[in-house]
Order: C-alpha cells, then structure tokens, then sequence
C-alpha cells in the first residue's frame, strides 16, 4: 500500500497510506488535508490542486490538455501543479510528497 506525504499550508506533514487506485484528491479530501474535490473527480473543477516538487513532478507526468484548462481556475498555480484527481496512487508513486497550496 502506498504512502502520501501531504504538507499543507500551515507547515504540518501527514503521511497517509492508501489503496492502489486511489486518487490524490480523494486521500487529501477524506483525509481532511485541505482538498475539496468538489467535482468528485470528473475534472470539472480545480479544488484538488496541488504541488509537487520537480523530482515528484516527473514522477507522476504532465498534465493533460483538458487538466491544463481546469488548472487555469487555480490559484497559485505554478509549473509543477497538478489536479490530484487525475494521478491515482500506486507503489511506483509511495512516498510522493504532495503540497497543498493556501486559498487564495
């Protein structure tokens, strides 16, 4: 079972592990780090953004046109954000560390 290391916008780190399936929004939305998910996954909205490092980056790829439109709608997004609805966890992603940006 994969692990997720989320860092959320007031300093904290929580490792959360999870299924292999799970999607990052639904492991930060359930989990209470600070993702909303308000779309439920269809990649219809941005409230499950968030921020790799440039190494985690790589790891789980670039986005997709149609994620890069909904990104759009982020706040304080930057070369590295993703939405975490669209990367599912698996053991070639445990250990990612996910940054969960601040509202803005």
């Amino acid at each position: 079972m994969p692990t997720i290391n989320f860092l959320k916008p007031d300093g904290s780190k929580h490792a959360i592990t999870v299924d292999e399936g799970t999607t990052l929004m639904e492991a930060g939305r359930d989990n209470n780090m600070g993702l909303e998910g308000t779309c439920g996954g269809s990649l219809s909205c941005a409230t499950c953004h968030v921020i790799f490092s440039d190494a985690d980056y790589a790891r789980v790829g670039a986005p997709s046109d149609d994620e890069m439109d909904m990104l759009d709608l982020a706040f304080g997004v930057t070369k590295t954000s993703r939405l975490g609805c669209q990367i599912r966890m698996s053991d070639a992603l445990d250990g990612l560390t996910v940054q969960v940006p601040e509202d803005m």
